[in-house]
């Protein structure tokens, strides 16, 4: 099949590279000149696992192309995805901000000149998918038949090519059986793998994804906000979380408690699904008090800090990792940023280190020092914290880490080391909810 992709962000180059994949003829389309320049190289613009290679093999082989010109992609397609961002709009109010959909629709209805089925991956609110219908009917220079589709994309950074190759499942909204016979045939490589499809009505599938980070959301907020009282009480958040995971009804899967959750998803659209329910009317509470929460716990891990090292003023603190997750160099929305300017707030001087993160660190952070490696960043520290959960840290010889360190102080963020361990070898550790 014929494909075109409107954006090549995250979903739309990982989309556009598995497809190709799958073995179909798809042309990526962007704005950017230098980015498109570069991506005909090879050359990803975000680390993730495996897409590199994908690229490469699907660019060699020409079933896949990078292009600035939509009225190419456009005309020689016969499904379009949009693929575009729609980040929280600027006003604050947690909606989310459509300019980039409705501007890939308007080239669509300005250069289709044949049927064409139009599936928006991208994000949106419920209702998007029947606006953007009446849009692009309204905007074409002459009547040419479309349709459009919803199929939101469940895509983990870090796990992405697997996520689209062997997903979950995948959901398709369709309004016609003519949709849903195209959605089909593209998925039908992944459907005999025995993963299944979920046909839905446009709307339910808009709205589908919205639900699942929501309810992801909440299972972490939940067990941040118990750690507070786990530590109080003198319980075991790891504990707790793995005897209530063996219930088969709840699972073990985003039970771990830690500094709240960050990246480009989870924040906006638990924020844009509480403008949706404001403006239809219902009752918001629960998803207010799960961003709260998450907001919260980011800044919960100070206290800690200033506890078992009072006085940071002039004192070298550690930052270890700083995506908002492993396997990403993505830091939107991360709890790094929010807990570098506190440290620095209260005057300590940071060294930090990531695998993968520096190059977008440097732009997002100032008077930061970028050490090579984690133990470099430790040499002379007063304190350390633990910000990411790379697997590379947990393996690390701790006894040269404290042999480094100024003064053994670890503040562990995300639970990576056991609290006894630790204690036994001379450190003075504090993780999250562990009493």
């Amino acid at each position: 099949m014929k494909i075109a992709l409107m954006g090549t962000g995250y979903v739309g180059l990982v989309t556009g590279a598995c497809l190709a994949s799958l073995g179909n003829d798809v042309i990526c389309v962007d704005i950017d000149d230098e980015k498109v320049s570069n991506l005909r190289k090879g050359v990803i613009p975000f680390f993730e696992p495996g897409l590199r290679d994908m690229v490469e093999m699907n660019l060699a082989q020409k079933r896949l192309m990078f292009t600035t010109d939509s009225e190419l992609a456009i005309r020689n397609s016969d499904v379009i995805f949009i693929a575009v961002g729609t980040p929280s709009a600027p006003d604050g109010d947690g909606k989310a901000d459509l300019s980039a959909v409705f501007a890939a629709a308007e080239h669509i209805a300005r250069y289709m000149d044949s049927y064409k089925v139009i599936i928006v991956k991208s994000t949106v609110p419920v209702g998007t998918c029947h606006r953007l219908k009446e849009f692009i009917g309204q905007k074409q220079k002459k009547p040419v038949e479309f349709d459009v589709a919803s199929n939101p994309e469940f895509l983990r950074e870090g796990e992405a090519v697997n996520d689209f190759m062997i997903p979950d499942r995948v959901v398709v909204g369709a309004d016609n059986g003519k949709v849903k016979d195209v959605m089909l045939s593209i998925y039908k490589p992944i459907e005999r793998t025995g993963k299944p499809i979920l046909v839905t009505d446009v709307k339910s599938s808009e709205l589908i994804k919205y639900a699942n980070n929501a309810m992801l959301a909440t299972r972490i907020s939940f067990m941040n906000e118990l750690s507070h009282l786990c530590e109080k009480v003198g319980a075991d958040i790891k504990t707790i979380a793995r005897g209530i995971g063996l219930d088969g009804r709840i699972g073990p899967r985003f039970l771990q408690a830690g500094i709240g959750y960050g990246g480009s998803c989870f924040s906006k659209d638990v924020r844009a699904l509480i403008h949706m329910l404001r403006e239809s009317g219902c009752s918001s509470k629960l998803l207010e008090a799960v961003d709260a929460v998450n907001e919260a716990q980011k800044l919960s891990i100070i206290p800690k800090i200033r506890k078992l090292a009072p006085d940071l003023k002039g004192k070298r603190v550690t930052v270890w990792g700083l995506s908002f997750k492993p396997k990403t160099d993505d830091l939107r929305d991360a709890p790094s940023i929010v807990i570098i300017n506190e440290l620095q707030k209260l005057g300590a001087e940071v060294y930090a280190f990531d695998p993968v993160s520096e190059r977008n660190a440097r732009l997002v952070l100032g008077n930061v020092h970028f050490a090579d490696t984690p133990l470099g960043a430790l040499e002379g520290s007063h304190c350390l914290v633990i910000v990411t959960e790379w697997d590379l840290f947990r393996e690390l010889d701790k006894n040269r880490m404290k042999l480094l360190m100024a003064e053994p102080v670890v503040i562990d963020g995300r639970n990576i080391y056991e609290p006894e361990e630790m204690r036994s070898l001379g450190f003075n550790y504090v993780g999250v909810g562990r009493g």
